[in-house]
């Protein structure tokens, strides 16, 4: 039987306790990512005693909708007893947690949809504002609470699993920069430029008349970085197979072991390409490697990586309002490779972390998949 819907108004209540004694100075802020985040306003001067204290499990959520694109900032306070937070924010409360599961609610905050309605229902002249009313307003199924506490249980036992997968690969790619900075320091090692490892080219800008709604994907630049961090890309375009075998063939496909890195904006961020992977480029906001010397591929990965490629970048980027990197500053850039031998070991090697990094990434789209797959269902309840 399908839960009913109640408005939320019900459920909750407004919080509003002022820093008066000043005994509370961990100042926050709320992010459009649904969490609570250190602040980095200047606070010299400041009179914290008008600032709100939240306190675990409250809610703190920004009326002001207008200035933060297609999310609102809201978030439940989950791993400090308490902070402070402007005294423009609303902060607010569960009435009764044996009714309403403080978690379960913030699963439902985080659906896109609640965005989407949240920013329909703002109003204003001067700046858009999602008040209290209006929050009040919003139905949600409100099932028992054993299932409400099973679907939390759920939903933090695959986010616990990311955020293990994500760890790992952290220590992975440290360990791959550990085997880079020990064969830097080789004696028996010749400083080489990077075209004359690979050839450099752009990514190519294509246009389709139409797009559908599965089959070949077709990313920006950024989004192709994303897939590095094992994030699923939201929205992405797709192409037919059809027109990507047909329009495509003259510029090329990226092939496994290829490396893509960012070239205009924010610059810098780097991808090497999979057997799994098939897509194509959106912009030529990419700058491209390929058709790599001695399966100089890995090493190169692992220095454009490194703290020393970083170094190099703002000597090479051009650009005042937007930075960029070139095919022609990034050809000449020099590193230092090994002799035959090492280099072999030092590829198995990566090979190997790289294997685990791609492995671990495919499990965490999935995972993110999976999660928010538990969110889209609490509406279907």
């Amino acid at each position: 039987m399908k839960t009913e819907y109640r408005k939320l108004g019900e459920y909750i209540r407004l919080v509003d306790v002022r820093n008066t004694d000043l005994k509370v100075n961990h100042l926050l802020g709320v992010s459009v990512e649904k969490c609570f985040i250190e602040s980095i306003a200047n606070t010299i001067g400041t009179d914290f005693s008008k600032y709100k204290i939240v306190k675990k499990r409250q809610f703190t959520y920004i009326p002001d909708t207008s200035r933060r694109g297609d999310k609102i900032g809201i978030a439940l306070l989950t791993d400090y007893d308490e902070g402070l937070v402007s005294n423009i924010y609303t902060v607010f409360e569960v009435i009764d947690t044996s009714k309403l599961l403080p978690e379960y609610l913030m699963l439902w905050f985080s659906r896109p949809e609640f965005d989407r309605y949240a920013r329909y229902k703002s109003h204003g002249s001067v700046r858009e504002i999602f008040d209290w009313d209006e929050m009040c307003r919003v139905e949600l199924p409100i099932p028992a609470i054993e299932v409400q506490q099973k679907i939390v249980n759920t939903y933090n036992a695959i986010t616990k699993r990311i955020q293990l997968k994500q760890k790992i690969n952290e220590n992975l790619e440290k360990t791959a920069q550990c085997l880079f900075e020990e064969m830097r320091n080789t004696e028996d090692s010749t400083e080489t430029s990077l075209s004359e490892l690979a050839e450099l080219t752009s990514s190519k800008r294509v246009f389709f008349d139409e797009y559908v709604s599965e089959g070949i994907p077709f990313y920006r630049g950024g989004e192709i970085t994303e897939k590095r961090r094992g994030l699923p890309i939201s929205n992405p375009l797709f192409i037919t197979e059809e027109s990507y075998s047909d329009k495509m063939k003259k510029y090329g496909v990226p092939a496994s072991g290829d490396i893509l890195i960012t070239a205009v904006g924010t610059i810098g961020n780097t991808y090497m390409v999979t057997e799994s992977d098939k897509f194509y480029f959106k912009d030529g906001n990419l700058i491209w490697f390929k058709n790599f010397k001695d399966n100089s591929n890995y090493i190169i990965y692992d220095f454009l990586n490194s703290k020393q490629f970083k170094n190099k970048i703002e000597q090479i980027s051009i650009g005042s309002t937007q930075t960029a990197l070139t095919i022609s500053g990034l050809s000449k850039i020099k590193m230092r490779i090994p002799n035959d031998n090492a280099l072999a070991d030092y590829v198995r090697n990566s090979k190997i972390i790289q294997s685990s990094i791609q492995d671990n990434n495919t499990e965490l789209v999935k995972l993110q998949e999976l999660k928010q797959l538990v969110i889209s269902r609490i509406s279907g309840m």
